[in-house]
């Protein structure tokens, strides 16, 4: 079947052309395209859209710019975890930038948010031989007395293993050694491990970190306790001593660890949201959001995650006013802050369009990238099978990088609370073949990245964005 783009170059070239003449090649192409009639009315776009879908293409492919300040602030300020110096100096700089972008309005938004600090830790296996653990201990865990906790170490493998050996535990190490399947059920060790070993008396728990491969790379990550239960530390360490530990085990080893971790949590620290937009030139009352997380873990760069989603992300909308591209509709982009243990600004965000702005009804769209900056493949969408046929038709002008396809089901953890409210959510899907290699890691560093997939990934923002901003009827909700 013939696409309805065909038929917009021909229209675009009648345009000096007398009535009667498009009159008569209107009905001419009718007649051979008895189905093009019906296609024109259903379609959501038009030549201009195409046209100006193609130029972000073009200009997101062709240009370092936001590359090299993806590069800068990972170099510069390093890893940004919520109550460091390195996120606030990041987001300074990042302000002062896009003041110069040509934004119609630049602002923050305060946000508390919590301030752990890790402090001195190490891990060390003392029996049946001598050797240092690397490790990370996890976001929010209590510290040891001075000097560490050394015990003798049980193994097990999920949560029902530790049911099953819970008289065994009292007075112990739990290390977790349970093997990578799919982030969604391996992370609840690291989430709630320390909660159920310390039910059945352990004095401290280890995970094997979560992901699929290793190359001597703790992981580290929030954690939680329940105010029930004692809180006892909580560190991950990497696979490959996870799976020396478990030999050793198997083998009918005594296994002893000393664990030693000075983490301290301080009083809660002002951070803030970014926030920059272009105003709607037809309906500037009604809001596409897109955007990532601006704080990171304090290892590594924070660039696959999520460093490189904000900066897509701003020049998706920079590289619209740059090309003089006026969308209908308000664009705003949010770099989050305090994603990664505890949503505080998502949730300030959320409450600041309901209650203060009150504009929470008029988000037409929320898009996140916090996938990493991989290859692109498109987005995954949550909302009205209405609107799934729009952004599918919008994804068709994407053909020529390959990243336009439309899958049911996604959005993301800091559009999540709009999501809540029936704000129709989409997040960026990528080749995550690697993602949980480095996720979490010192190895979240820009090498990592590759510079065309990245533009593929600011190009994809910037076409969605654009063209749910810019058709003539509000994307359905």
């Amino acid at each position: 079947m013939w696409h309805q783009s065909f038929l917009f170059p021909l229209f675009d070239a009648l345009t000096n052309q007398s009535y009667l003449m498009k009159r008569i090649l209107t009905l001419v192409l009718f007649s051979i395209l008895p189905f093009s009639s019906e296609i024109i009315a259903q379609s959501a776009l038009t030549a201009e859209h195409r046209q100006h879908a193609q130029d972000l293409i073009t200009k997101a492919m062709g240009s370092d710019l936001a590359w090299e300040r993806l590069t800068y602030m990972a170099d510069t300020f390093g890893p940004r975890f919520s109550g460091s110096q390195n996120l606030e100096d990041a987001i300074d700089w990042i302000v002062e930038t896009m003041e110069k972008d040509g934004f119609d309005k630049v602002w923050t938004q305060p946000v508390m948010v919590p301030h752990w600090v890790r402090g001195e830790e190490s891990a060390t296996l003392l029996s049946p031989r001598e050797k240092d653990l690397p490790m990370l201990s996890l976001g929010g865990s209590v510290a040891t007395p001075e000097g560490g906790i050394s015990a003798e170490v049980i193994v097990v493998k999920s949560f029902e293993e530790l049911e099953q050996v819970k008289d065994q535990v009292e007075g112990k190490i739990v290390l977790y050694n349970v093997e990578f399947t799919s982030y969604g059920r391996t992370v609840q060790y690291r989430v709630n491990g320390a909660i159920e070993a310390a039910r059945h008396g352990a004095v401290a728990s280890i995970i094997r970190s979560v992901g699929p491969y290793s190359m001597k790379t703790p992981h580290t990550g929030t954690m939680y306790y329940d105010e029930e239960v004692p809180k006892i530390p909580h560190a991950a360490i990497t696979i490959e001593d996870a799976m020396l530990i478990q030999r050793l085990s198997d083998r009918g080893e005594k296994i002893e660890i000393n664990l030693n971790i000075q983490a301290e949590t301080l009083p809660d620290f002002e951070s803030r949201n970014v926030i920059a937009q272009i105003k709607g030139t037809e309906y500037p009352e009604e809001i596409i959001v897109l955007g990532g997380h601006i704080d990171s873990w304090d290892v590594g760069q924070g660039v696959m995650d999520d460093g490189g989603g904000c900066v897509a992300a701003w020049e998706a909308v920079r590289i619209m006013n740059e090309l003089g591209i006026k969308p209908k509709r308000t664009i705003r982009v949010v770099l989050w802050t305090n994603e990664e243990n505890g949503l505080r600004g998502a949730e300030e965000y959320h409450r600041w369009v309901k209650e203060e702005e009150k504009s929470l009804g008029n988000h037409v769209l929320a898009m996140e990238s916090d996938a990493g900056v991989f290859d692109p493949i498109g987005f995954g969408f949550s909302g009205s099978d209405e609107a799934y046929k729009i952004l599918s038709e919008i994804g068709e002008t994407l053909s020529s990088i390959e990243s336009g396809e439309v899958s049911k089901g996604g959005g993301g953890a800091d559009i999540g609370p709009l999501m809540r409210d029936g704000v129709p959510g989409m997040g960026l899907s990528v080749d995550g073949s690697k993602y949980f290699w480095y996720h979490h890691t010192d190895a979240d560093t820009m090498d990592k990245l590759d510079k065309e997939d990245f533009n593929e990934c600011v190009a994809t923002m910037a076409v969605f964005a654009y063209a749910v901003a810019d058709i003539e009827e509000r994307l359905p909700q």
